[in-house]
């Protein structure tokens, strides 16, 4: 579909990354139980954090190939839990912008060099906080009833940050949340748009190279990580507070997102 520059390693320690070791399973083991609780209980907006945590430690081309299967994994279960409970009218006006919204992302892909990717995801991570905390502070109101042309443009950033990170969520959260949605109806209706975007998006990732033996080889030792977190997502959402969660969370995402600019720019 698109050829994918070979990565081209800054050091020799980069370039011999092992999935294997240690260091690599020590991050990805908690980091795919937190996408999974944030996908099976929290609107998946924060699940993207994942793959910011692992582009600290991974090329940034094996952190997003290693985990949307994952996240694959993490949606079917989603759907099953929340069948037919999704709002199908905003779920189509999503989707009609994530369709190019993804191609304009798996274009951006084929023609970046890995330190941009870097900057991207360390950039979407920084800003996503800010915005959070902008709303928090009364400076960012989405009270109002958003429009049909706002969510196809909330879908075409929403197709482009997924395919370069994961992090189609906080675009999708603009539009969503002005549509007066009940709180399982945001749920399922994420589950559902997120389904089909990576779904959508996994072929280009397959004709990218972005998949590789090593990465779906550790997928199937992380399986059992992904459905347990996405389970305990499924039972927190209907028990706690989402405040705890969230707060720990954009900790990780600044701290992550920063590291990621500096390797990027420096």
């Amino acid at each position: 579909m698109f050829a994918l520059k070979p990565w081209q390693p800054r050091s020799l320690q980069e370039a011999r990354v092992d999935l294997f070791s240690a260091a690599v399973l020590a991050a990805t083991i908690p980091a795919v139980i937190f996408a999974g609780i944030s996908k099976g209980g929290f609107g998946s907006g924060v699940a993207f954090a994942s793959s910011s945590i692992l582009a600290v430690l991974l090329p940034p081309a094996v952190a997003v190939g290693l985990m949307l299967p994952l996240l694959m994994l993490m949606d079917v279960q989603g759907l099953v839990a929340y069948w037919r409970q999704w709002d199908w009218t905003v779920s189509k006006v999503l989707l009609l912008g994530a369709v190019p919204g993804t191609i304009l992302g798996a274009l951006f892909w084929a023609s970046a060099d890995p330190d941009m990717i870097r900057l991207i995801i360390g950039a979407v991570a920084l800003i996503f906080v800010a915005w959070q905390a902008a709303q928090q502070l009364g400076l960012i109101r989405l009270g109002a009833r958003f429009g049909a042309k706002t969510g196809v443009a909330s879908g075409v950033v929403l197709g482009f940050t997924s395919f370069v990170s994961h992090a189609g969520g906080p675009a999708a959260a603009v539009y969503m949340l002005g549509q007066e949605l009940s709180k399982t109806a945001y749920q399922a209706t994420t589950v559902l748009v997120f389904w089909a975007v990576n779904l959508f998006k996994s072929g280009f990732y397959l004709g990218m190279g972005i998949f590789t033996r090593e990465t779906l080889l550790l997928d199937l030792v992380l399986i059992p990580f992904a459905l347990a977190g996405t389970w305990a997502g499924i039972k927190l959402h209907h028990m706690v507070s989402e405040r705890v969660f969230y707060g720990i969370t954009y900790v990780a995402l600044t701290l992550t997102g920063a590291k990621l600019v500096w390797d990027a720019l420096t």
